[in-house]
């Protein structure tokens, strides 16, 4: 006999929309999570927040000068080029230094039922939340103090929403750039040329930078008044001078600008969501594979690149193989290899021909004399020779879990670290021979090549040895992500503040290179290239020799510490 057993209908409930607040929520989760790691990693993101804020109230003051002086005159100038440097200090520094946060990989949301709309909007929105978005707001609404000060309440408001919309325009380009030539770096086929020209572009920031100076001692200030205006009418400077605009009376100006602004964020987002698409489902294809000709040496050899054909084939040799292949084939490395190239070149250049040479004259105003000396020169390659080697800080980074292959062949702490020299230096040290000549040539001074390519090889080699610790001691996990630009959470400020101390320690150990060029003379001339060479290479050795009993201490640790955290 059957039994009928009724009751009540149990429904489920109706699943809640994925909206942007849950990527925020999301991204509030594991910011928090940063608190609950190693102490160093916490005070690392504690200073970095107190800096934060101490830029923000640095900014906020000098961008709302104007306003508290009353000088109408220059709010336009401080706005437009405040603001648009701002901007492109938002497009190309990511590319540059310090990358882009990525905790919420895209890559992780593949398989969800997202659309594009709902994955683009969650992700733009959790990008705000984070240190240098907040710093940068507040810096920013000194614009705000000097619009309402010149024009009233009214001013002010609509500073406040060009504030906003500038601040979205950022976050915007930074994510539609970085993404984008992610994008490009992937494909093991394409040429570097994009990455060259982006580079460029960055390295630009220092020539502009003197230009700006040159024209602020010049003190004509109609001709910056009319540049000023037309960077205002450019989507660089239209949000940030909408309020002064208003302020001045031209209430039809600040409408336009703000639509400029707005239209500038819909195509940077469209763009966005186009190669963030692409990159999700890997339409970026590494072309045909061109067959291996022939076979001599066996599958072993076949392991080997040619710029590594004098290795022998044991152990070191195989590291080194295999550090020089990811070298140039993974996308994150290879960016920071394009980096040191091209900024590289232009620092010293610049140095040389206009940082000793401007000087301001209460008759004569501001003049520019070409004078370089061998003492500008080596601090010029002092600066080259260490950004060549910071690149290095956090070598195991890159590796992630696959470290783990070396941990289990038990491979030597002071083997690994000679041999990720070795592969590194095949690609760097032809840039520093390059650099050498190409600055000698332009500065009319072939004499001075050895003086230049000693102390790159000697600061080169100190700053080896003093990243061998800081990627021992120092490393951090980056996302598994296809995006070479990008950052965990709180990764940023430790990659920062490790870059500065890494830097500072490899300046402090070159500094007898700088000494001597400054006291031996013509001498030094002649000394510079040998002294230097032995000199690197000895530093570099006993950094490996010092930092490798150390690695041996730390596998385990240094292992679970670069691995990401999914």
């Amino acid at each position: 006999m059957a039994v009928a057993v009724s009751g009540p209908t149990v429904s489920a409930a109706p699943a809640r929309p994925v909206s942007a607040r849950h990527f925020v929520r999301l991204k509030l989760r594991v910011m928090g999570n940063n608190f609950r790691g190693q102490a160093w990693r916490v005070a690392l993101f504690v200073g970095g927040a107190v800096f934060g804020l101490w830029f923000a109230g640095t900014g906020f003051f000098l961008f709302a000068a104007p306003g508290l002086a009353g000088e109408s005159r220059y709010a336009l100038m401080v706005a437009a080029f405040g603001g648009g440097l701002t901007v492109l200090g938002w497009l190309l520094l990511p590319l540059v230094f310090f990358g882009v946060d990525e905790t919420l990989d895209p890559a992780r949301f593949a398989l969800l039922p997202l659309s594009r709309r709902t994955l683009v909007t969650g992700l733009f929105a959790a990008a705000f939340v984070s240190v240098p978005t907040i710093a940068v707001l507040l810096a920013l609404c000194g614009l705000v103090v000097t619009a309402g000060s010149l024009g009233g309440w009214s001013a002010a408001v609509v500073a406040l929403v060009g504030v906003v919309a500038g601040l979205l325009l950022c976050v915007a380009a930074a994510r539609a750039v970085t993404s984008a030539f992610a994008t490009a770096l992937r494909s093991r086929r394409v040429r570097d040329l994009a990455a060259v020209l982006l580079a460029v572009l960055a390295a630009l920031i220092g020539p502009l930078q003197l230009l700006g100076v040159a024209a602020l001692g010049d003190a004509d200030w109609d001709r910056l008044d009319g540049v000023a205006e037309v960077v205002g009418w450019t989507p660089f400077g239209a949000p940030w001078t909408a309020g002064i605009d208003m302020a001045e009376g031209r209430l039809w100006a600040a409408p336009v600008k703000l639509l400029i602004t707005a239209a500038t964020i819909v195509a940077l987002l469209a763009w966005w969501s186009r190669s963030l698409e692409s990159a999700m489902v890997g339409a970026a294809s590494a072309g045909p594979v061109r067959a291996q000709r022939g076979t001599t040496g066996g599958a072993v050899a076949q392991l080997f690149p040619r710029a590594v054909g004098w290795a022998r084939r044991d152990r070191f040799g195989a590291l080194v193989a295999r550090e020089a292949r990811y070298w140039w084939r993974d996308a994150r490395r290879r960016a920071n290899l394009i980096t040191v190239a091209v900024v590289g070149l232009f620092v010293p250049v610049m140095v040389n021909l206009g940082g000793s040479g401007f000087t301001v004259d209460s008759a004569e105003g501001f003049n520019a004399s070409l004078d370089p000396s061998p003492l500008l020169s080596s601090v010029s390659m002092l600066f080259v020779g260490l950004l060549a080697a910071v690149t290095v800080a956090n070598q195991f980074g890159f590796d992630g879990s696959a470290y783990a292959a070396n941990v289990v062949a038990g491979v030597s702490g002071q083997q690994e670290l000679r041999a990720r020299m070795a592969a590194f230096s095949l690609y760097v040290l032809p840039m520093l021979v390059v650099i050498s000549v190409v600055v000698g040539v332009v500065l009319g001074e072939p004499g001075w090549i050895g003086l230049m390519a000693g102390t790159l090889f000697a600061t080169y080699g100190a700053g080896l040895a003093v990243n061998c610790f800081v990627s021992v001691l120092g490393a951090y996990s980056l996302p598994e992500t296809s995006n070479p630009f990008a950052l965990n959470t709180g990764a940023g400020i430790a990659k920062s503040f490790l870059t500065l101390l890494a830097m500072l320690a490899t300046a402090v150990a070159a500094v007898p290179m700088v000494v001597a060029a400054g006291l031996l003379g013509d001498v030094w001339l002649w000394l510079a290239l040998p002294l230097g060479a032995a000199y690197g290479l000895g530093a570099a050795l006993l950094g490996a020799y010092l930092a490798g009993d150390v690695l041996d201490r730390r596998m385990p640790e240094l292992l679970a510490t670069v691995t990401p955290r999914r």
